[in-house]
């Protein structure tokens, strides 16, 4: 590619997903520093590819009603942008159909789906097979990419993907501490309990179970936090934790608030859901609640923050592949605590 090409990257599904696009959209703007890389996001994950260092512009899908209706609006869209290529992460029709309307003159897709035929270039994945995570699929594309273009692969880049400035989260933290009254030795563990519904979740007892034995070296305080519409399951889940030191935190903010929260946390816990990608490119603490279902598992949607800072947990292997109640959260407390907290 040369110096002006202009990249058009597409990932406009759920934000646990756009998550773990970041990887590839910093091994693609490393091996190309040069280029012009924009993104296709839906709205409500655009404020995070703004701050996305891997990005210079973002274009918002409308998402309106219908394929046919949606990807000829995006084909308008995108025609008058003057792309040299496109990544498509994830297919979809309408995205493939506007690609091919504004005559993209290099479009690479994932060779899955009707979709396929909109693009001239394709990579045989099998996805539904989950035999590796989802942002190593993500990084597939973009090595195919650069080959096909005859651009060395840069080195690739390592955690954390996301980051915000020390001072500004540090004295974000002093005003979170000093407004709920928390001890500046107290380790802050934050909870989500909340779901997108893409994965099964432990139920608000058994997070309520978990918490409760979490131990920790000079005391931690539990941070319940919930996204928009969560705010009822964390108030419930408060209800369950009397005794333990804990208040709510709702990201009414925004996501980029609510990321740089995130920044301070000494471990975040959850299920498969979106915040849990927020926390792995910030290179967070994690430990991860999965279920067996092989579309769901913890290999495939696997965070992306270093090795040693990830935990996960899944059913027994004889478990139903979507029963979350057969995971031993009293032995999941103590992993947790021994690993981050002791």
């Amino acid at each position: 590619m040369n110096f002006n090409s202009k990249i058009l990257v597409i990932r406009n599904d759920r934000l646990g997903d756009f998550m773990l696009a970041w990887p590839a959209l910093a091994w693609l703007r490393a091996s190309l520093p040069d280029a012009n890389i924009a993104v296709l996001v839906p709205a409500y994950t655009a404020p995070l590819a703004e701050i996305c260092p891997s990005i210079h512009s973002v274009i918002i899908d409308q998402k309106r009603r219908g394929d046919w209706r949606n990807g000829r609006a995006l084909a308008w869209l995108l025609r008058a942008k003057g792309f040299d290529a496109v990544i498509t992460l994830f297919s979809r029709f309408d995205t493939g159909l506007a690609v091919w309307s504004a005559a993209i003159p290099y479009r690479l897709a994932p060779a899955t789906k009707l979709a396929q035929i909109f693009y001239n270039h394709r990579l045989r994945q099998r996805r539904s097979e989950s035999t590796k995570p989802e942002y190593e699929y993500n990084l597939d594309l973009v090595k195919a990419f650069l080959l096909d273009h005859r651009s060395q692969p840069a080195p690739l880049p390592q955690p954390p993907y996301l980051h915000f400035h020390e001072t500004e989260v540090s004295a974000l933290e002093s005003e979170f501490r000093n407004t709920h009254r928390i001890p500046g030795a107290r380790r802050l563990v934050f909870v989500h309990a909340g779901h997108g519904g893409s994965a099964s979740n432990l139920s608000l007892e058994q997070y309520a179970e978990l918490t409760r034995h979490l131990q920790s070296r000079n005391g931690h305080h539990v941070v319940l936090t919930a996204g928009p519409g969560e705010e009822s399951r964390s108030q419930a889940l408060s209800g369950l934790l009397t005794g333990v030191p804990h208040c709510l935190y709702s990201s009414r903010e925004g996501l980029v608030k609510f990321a740089k929260h995130l920044q301070f946390c000494d471990v975040f816990i959850s299920g498969s859901t979106g915040p849990l990608h927020i926390a792995g490119a910030l290179n967070c603490r994690t430990a991860a609640f999965y279920p067996r279902r092989r579309s769901s598992t913890a290999l495939r949607w696997q965070t992306v923050n270093a090795a040693d800072r990830r935990l996960v947990f899944m059913p027994p292997a004889n478990s139903e592949e979507s029963d979350m109640t057969e995971i031993d959260v009293v032995s999941a407390a103590a992993g947790i605590s021994q690993r981050y907290l002791l």
